[in-house]
């Protein structure tokens, strides 16, 4: 197990947030300033389309500000995988870029990180989002919670603190489909949950829509889990009793009466449904051999195109590429 430096490491995505950076930055450092620990801020730009990374490159100026940017747009948990690989202390807080997660709250989230947990959420009293966004949240949090079985998981955020080495759990893991919820329950069971202020988004509007939630969710739900493989086969096992029930019915119709059940359109229903039920069967298992195939072909979940930092007693950044 690598042993690292006490300190605070800050993880940012960043995406399209050209006009919150500077004020992130500035509340960032006076908040860090006052823990009395050594800190840095990760700021990892998704291949924004807006000037998101020269105000990173700005911010970067200041040598506990490090800056990475992906070659492609990956997703926000790829971004946030980028960042706490690269995390130099022993403590790494992640965290929006729009502000609504107020940098001030960092100091409540440490508190809580005691010696009995590993990981701990900020969650708000309220969100400050749509209703159709608050929705799709708290249907991605029912689904992580229902197929890891993290009673936490109800009150998952962006906004979490948990304990860096907690990563070596998941150091090995390479693929396109991420989630850091999930990742972080590889290394622990130990979370939980503080209660933190949450604003209204100042500058722009949110990137995470509510069909890239309902994406997230569904990534994270076959990704990690065997949940649909378990409805699918419950599925067709509750449908296959129904038909033997049907052809009880038609057996015992058939030597009570003489006759056939009459009624085309009643066979033709039940075919049908079936039929549905075989469909949506194969549907699900084939969603798990693309991603069995999408791992094998080795697609990495982020390449870093640049990075922005100084070393070590230098004054001057370093620029590189790689995975």
């Amino acid at each position: 197990m690598t042993c690292l430096p006490p300190g605070i490491s800050v993880v940012v995505p960043v995406y399209n947030s050209e006009g919150s950076i500077p004020e992130l930055v500035r509340r960032l450092k006076a908040v860090l300033d006052g823990t009395g620990l050594p800190w840095e801020a990760v700021l990892v730009d998704d291949s924004s389309g807006d000037r998101s990374w020269e105000a990173v490159c700005a911010a970067s100026a200041d040598p506990r500000i490090r800056a990475f940017r992906l070659a492609r747009n990956s997703g926000q948990h790829n971004a946030l995988l980028c960042g706490i690989r690269a995390a130099r202390f022993d403590t790494c807080v992640t965290m929006d870029d729009d502000l609504q997660n107020p940098p001030e709250e960092i100091t409540r989230l440490l508190e809580h990180l005691t010696t009995s947990l590993d990981v701990v959420y900020g969650y708000p009293e309220a969100e400050r989002h749509g209703f159709l966004r608050n929705l799709a949240s708290r249907l991605t949090k029912l689904a992580l919670q229902k197929s890891l079985g993290v009673q936490t998981a109800g009150r998952v955020s962006a906004f979490r603190a948990f304990r860096t080495r907690v990563r070596e759990a998941f150091a090995t893991y390479n693929g396109p489909f991420v989630s850091i919820d999930v990742l972080l329950t590889w290394g622990t069971r130990r979370f939980g949950a503080v209660q933190v202020r949450h604003d209204s988004r100042a500058i722009g509007r949110s990137n995470y829509t509510v069909g890239r939630l309902v994406t997230h969710a569904f990534n994270m739900v076959t990704g990690f889990s065997t949940l649909p493989l378990e409805a699918a086969s419950l599925l067709g096992f509750v449908f296959m009793f129904f038909g033997i029930c049907v052809l009880a019915f038609v057996l015992v119709r058939f030597f009570a009466s003489g006759g056939s059940v009459p009624g085309f359109p009643f066979l033709a229903s039940i075919i049908s449904i079936f039929s549905g039920v075989q469909l949506f069967s194969l549907g699900v298992i084939g969603e798990y051999l693309a991603r069995m195939h999408f791992r094998l072909m080795g697609i990495p979940g982020y390449t870093v195109a640049e990075v922005r930092e100084h070393e070590s007693g230098s004054a001057d950044p370093k620029r590189s590429d790689g995975k």
